[in-house]
């Protein structure tokens, strides 16, 4: 049985792509190998590089969406995201 990945309803516009600060930007930069040493280094750089994008928040936004558990997107490390997940469905459940 081979496994699919279904985009979800929320991610269906990807346009704003085009206009990310990090399109010219070597890849590799968003996504350091762990979480000591030059991965620090690399995940401020990706960060500071994300703080003037004009697409931040849809970027951030399709990272939640589609639960992408690895990398710098819209300014937020995998962490980042983990922590904003949390607070998401705790406001969803006291709400």
């Amino acid at each position: 049985m081979a496994l699919t990945w279904l985009r979800p309803n929320t991610q269906t516009d990807d346009a704003w792509r085009s206009h990310a600060a990090c399109r010219n930007t070597d890849p590799e930069l968003f996504f350091p190998v762990g979480v000591t040493g030059l991965a620090i280094d690399h995940t401020a750089a990706a960060k500071a590089v994300c703080s003037d994008c004009p697409v931040q928040a849809p970027c951030l936004e399709y990272a939640l969406d589609t639960n992408q558990a690895s990398g710098v997107w819209g300014g937020a490390s995998e962490e980042d995201r983990r922590v904003i997940r949390r607070q998401r469905r705790r406001a969803l459940h006291s709400a």
